[in-house]
């Protein structure tokens, strides 16, 4: 993985080929979602901020592939998420066991209201 991409294009060329699709599918997902939110690079994950606060990450590892939605949503959904490892502010998943769409939708859907709400 390229530690020095400034893009998330970038970030995707220096991911493992076949993990590039999953990571590009939540992408336009959560810019079909939320089509106000702006691209950037944070942390060295891809980001995409709404309202200037980072709405979700995404990234990949050797072995899996991770989805930073926030801990609110991660907390609230909690019941939907028992088939995939958690940690307070991720969501870790495989090729094998993708998050679903829906699944994607409703944690970004949490996230956008909290911060519609100012919640810090």
């Amino acid at each position: 993985m390229s530690e020095q991409a400034t893009t998330i294009d970038e970030y995707l060329d220096g991911v493992d080929p076949a993990f590039r699709p999953e990571l590009e599918r939540i992408r336009a997902l959560v810019t079909r979602l939320v089509p106000s939110v702006q691209e950037t690079m944070s942390y060295r994950m891809p980001t995409l901020k709404y309202k200037d606060r980072a709405l979700v990450y995404f990234t990949a590892s050797k072995k899996h592939m991770s989805f930073y939605p926030s801990s609110w949503a991660i907390d609230e959904l909690k019941d939907r998420l028992s088939d995939y490892k958690t940690t307070e502010h991720a969501v870790q998943f495989t090729l094998a066991n993708p998050l679903p769409d829906e699944l994607i939708e409703d944690l970004v859907r949490v996230h956008v209201r909290e911060i519609d709400s100012d919640r810090k």
